[in-house]
C-alpha cells in the first residue's frame, strides 16, 4: 500500500475536494459512524433533512458522538434535536457548525474550546457529498450536479457501494490518460483519444468499439475535483451518464461507488425502462470491474514507465497534485496544464463528440 508522500503529490496527506461519504438514501433517522481521510467522523441528518459531518469525538471525554447504539438518548430518539445532535455519554449538544451550545447540567458560559469541527456537506444526485480540506477552507468550487438528474425521463442510479480497496487514488485517476489500457482490459480500443485541463477539472474524450455492447461506444468523462467521476456515454440508443467516486479511507487506501443515469425511452421513465437502467448499471459495472480486479492485484505505480504513445501521465499528476498544494498555488497549476493534450498514434475526437461535451462544464 503506497502513501501519498512516495507519489510525491505535494505538502498534504489527502486532497482537497468534494468526495462521497455516503448514499442519501442510507441516512436516514440514525446517525452514522464514518472514517475517512483518516479521521473518525460523525455522519447525521438534522430535523430539516440536512446532513450534517462532524469530527466524531467530543471534547469533554472522547465519547463518539454517533458510535453508540445502547445509550438511553439514542434508543429513545432524543439525540437528534433540531439539526444539532447530543453526546451520548453526558448529553452535551453541538450545533451543525460544531460549536457545544448546551451542556444539559451547567449554567456557565461553555468553553470555546468545546467546539468540534464541522465539515461543509451537499445533498447532491442521491450522494451524501463532503467537502475536505486539511486546514478547514471552505470551499472554492461546486460540487458536481447534472441537470437530467430532475428530468422524469431519466432514471435515477441506485448506488452500487464497492467498499474499501487497498490502492491510493492516484491509481485510479491514472485511468484518465490511460489511452492503451482500454482495448486489452475493456475490450474497446480507442480510435481518437484527448484529455483537457480546465482548472479543477480533468476530461477525456475517446471513442472506439466495445466488444461488451458489440457497439461503437462515444464517451466525454470528467473529474470535478479529485473524488468524482462523470462519464456521458452514447451507444447504439443508449445514452446514459456512469458515476464512479473514490473517497480517501486512510493514507493509501479508498472507498468506492457506482452508478449509472439512464435516459428511458419515454417521459416519465416506465418499468421498462427502470429494468434497462438495472441492466446497463452492471453492464458498466462488469466494465469498471475489470480495472477495479486489476488494481487489487497490481503494486503501486510510484512512477510509471512513460511512452510517448501511452497518454499524458504526468500531467495527468501534476493536475492532481493541485489538490494536496496550497489553493493559492491552484492557479499556477492552471497556468501550466489549462487546454487540450492529445496522445501519439491517436487522432482528436470528431465533431460529434465535442458536440456531445457542450454544456458539460
Amino acid at each position: 500500500m503506497a502513501k501519498a508522500v512516495e507519489y510525491n503529490l505535494g505538502p498534504a496527506i489527502f486532497p482537497r475536494g468534494w468526495f462521497i461519504v455516503a448514499e442519501s438514501s442510507e441516512l436516514g433517522a440514525d446517525p452514522m459512524a464514518v472514517h475517512y481521510f483518516g479521521k473518525d467522523l460523525a455522519l447525521y441528518r438534522g430535523e430539516s433533512g440536512q446532513p450534517v459531518l462532524l469530527d466524531a469525538f467530543c471534547p469533554h471525554m472522547g465519547t463518539h458522538l454517533t458510535a453508540s447504539t445502547s445509550a438511553h438518548i439514542v434508543k429513545s430518539g432524543e439525540q437528534i434535536e433540531g439539526d444539532s445532535i447530543r453526546c451520548p455519554y453526558h448529553g452535551w449538544r453541538f450545533a451543525p457548525d460544531g460549536t457545544c451550545d448546551d451542556i444539559p447540567y451547567y449554567d456557565g458560559r461553555i468553553p470555546k474550546s468545546a467546539s468540534i469541527r464541522s465539515y461543509p456537506v451537499a445533498d447532491v444526485m442521491g450522494c451524501v457529498m463532503a467537502w475536505y480540506d486539511a486546514d478547514g477552507r471552505a470551499p472554492d468550487y461546486d460540487p458536481p450536479s447534472l441537470k437530467e438528474w430532475d428530468d422524469p425521463q431519466w432514471v435515477r442510479w441506485e448506488l452500487d457501494h464497492l467498499g474499501e480497496l487497498g490502492l491510493h487514488s492516484q491509481e485510479v485517476l491514472d485511468n484518465m490518460a490511460d489511452a492503451r489500457h482500454l482495448g486489452p482490459t475493456h475490450g474497446a480500443p480507442c480510435e481518437y483519444f484527448e484529455n483537457e485541463f480546465k482548472d479543477h477539472i480533468y476530461i477525456q474524450r475517446q471513442s472506439g468499439h466495445i466488444a461488451l455492447y458489440d457497439e461503437f461506444l462515444r464517451t466525454t468523462t470528467w473529474y470535478t475535483g479529485p473524488g468524482l467521476l462523470l462519464s456521458k456515454q452514447a451507444f447504439g440508443d443508449t445514452l446514459m451518464y456512469e458515476l464512479i467516486a473514490n473517497t480517501p479511507v486512510d493514507d493509501g487506501s479508498i472507498r468506492a461507488w457506482h452508478g449509472v443515469l439512464y435516459r428511458g425511452a419515454s417521459s416519465p421513465a416506465s418499468t421498462e425502462d427502470r429494468d434497462y437502467q438495472k441492466a446497463s448499471q452492471a453492464g458498466a459495472l462488469e466494465a469498471f470491474g475489470a480495472d477495479f480486479n486489476i488494481w487489487t492485484h497490481k503494486k503501486p505505480a510510484i512512477k510509471v514507465m512513460q511512452l510517448a504513445t501511452d497518454g499524458p501521465f504526468a500531467k495527468g499528476r501534476r493536475w492532481y497534485s493541485q489538490f494536496f498544494d496550497l489553493p493559492e498555488k491552484a492557479s499556477e497549476y492552471h497556468e501550466e496544464l489549462n487546454g487540450v493534450h492529445g496522445t501519439d498514434g491517436l487522432p482528436p475526437p470528431d465533431q460529434e463528440t465535442l458536440d456531445q461535451s457542450e454544456g458539460l462544464f
